[in-house]
């Protein structure tokens, strides 16, 4: 509703660029054949990318944790996009996701490790076990990204759950 109000109150040549660019982005922008981040190319820039660890993947639930996680400039493997998480309350099941071409990709050979990097909730979890019971009879090591304490937050207000993985899957401190 917001964007219709928006556009009514634009002049006409404003809103024929807008829908210009709209039309051309949708005739140029497509999903990356391999991992299914969105490229201007058949083949996304991360994944055409030599200087990439090819023998780690990255899997995320859609292309907003793949900026997320490049924005940190700390992983330099390549990534696998599903198109979201396992949720039978929402009708989307393991078919709905592209969690078949992992398997494939996986398949393939090459790749030593799939870091698991969905979110902490009961559907991301949910998805985090049908892959790794997919990939289970294949040896490729599977790992998650840590979960615990935001920066800055206080204990006395973190969950239960978030409190005691971290307590589980604490670290060494470094001096």
């Amino acid at each position: 509703m917001r964007l219709v109000l928006f556009l009514l109150r634009e002049s006409k040549q404003d809103v024929d660029t807008f829908l210009s660019a709209i039309a051309k982005m949708k005739e140029e922008v497509k999903f990356c054949k391999v991992c299914h981040n969105i490229s201007d190319t058949d083949i996304c820039p991360i994944c055409s990318d030599r200087k990439r660890d090819a023998s780690i993947i990255c899997v995320v639930e859609n292309i907003q944790d793949v900026l997320a996680i490049e924005n940190t400039q700390q992983y330099h493997g390549l990534y696998h996009v599903l198109g979201g998480v396992i949720s039978p309350m929402d009708g989307i099941g393991p078919s709905d996701l592209t969690i078949d071409s992992l398997v494939q990709r996986i398949g393939q050979g090459g790749v030593e490790e799939v870091i698991l990097a969905l979110s902490s909730t009961m559907e991301g979890d949910a998805t985090n076990f049908f892959i790794s019971r997919k990939l289970a009879p294949m040896q490729v090591k599977l790992s998650i990204i840590a979960r615990g304490i935001s920066v800055g937050d206080e204990l006395e207000y973190t969950d239960e759950v978030t409190l005691g993985r971290s307590i589980q899957n604490r670290i060494p401190f470094v001096q």
